[in-house]
């Protein structure tokens, strides 16, 4: 896919997204939901859960039509608009919100990760821990896809290494499951895994 120019923009800004998705220009987007995480909702209670960076809510809805307690948020006026026909029924599931704002439904017993972390700049990374750490509930779950590589453009920006997500999240957390992905898309194929951590507390 071929990328349109777009203005400079800080992507630790909603505007940057609004104008990728206004453009119908979503190469992170997969369009579908995940085996991994059909799996994990297959295998796990419904909870309260939380989806960071929803874009376009493909796993807003499976996890709401499996029971879960989901909540879906986005800081990009456009994600959501994008998002309104995928979720049908489920549109109330999600909102606009910043992540690093007031999350009145915290804590969550699971958080899901796909393309969020990557999605801010490394500059937001530290922040985006210690966010978890206090909206993840003790003994929940922080799961899903983590994407690693070299470089410092982006996004994606790169995690550099497990030794950089380890340093990250083990303060509050304990890796629990860490497998490659058989259905990455192609901006993250071969750079990806999945990951369980697992909030440390009662």
């Amino acid at each position: 896919m071929n990328s349109p120019s777009f203005p400079k923009r800080d992507p630790g800004e909603a505007g940057f997204w609004d104008l990728r998705y206004d453009a119908s220009f979503a190469p992170w987007d997969a369009g579908r939901v995940p085996q991994r995480l059909r799996r994990f909702i297959a295998t796990h209670a419904p909870a309260r859960a939380l989806v960071p960076g929803c874009g376009s809510a493909y796993e807003v809805r499976a996890l709401a039509e499996a029971g879960w307690d989901v909540l879906g948020i986005d800081f990009s006026a456009s994600a959501l608009a994008a998002a309104r026909p995928v979720l049908g029924p489920f549109e109330a599931r999600v909102r606009q919100a910043d992540f690093f704002g007031a999350l009145p439904e915290a804590p969550f017993a699971f958080v899901y990760e796909r393309a969020f972390l990557c999605a801010l700049p490394r500059r937001l990374w530290t922040a985006w821990a210690e966010r978890m750490a206090q909206i993840v509930a003790p003994g929940g779950s922080l799961a899903g896809f983590f994407f690693f590589g070299e470089g410092e453009r982006g996004p994606p920006f790169p995690l550099h290494g497990q030794a950089e997500l380890d340093a990250l999240l083990s303060p509050h957390f304990e890796r629990m499951e860490d497998e490659p992905v058989a259905d990455s898309i192609s901006v993250f194929a071969g750079r990806e895994r999945w990951q369980s951590w697992r909030r440390a507390g009662r």
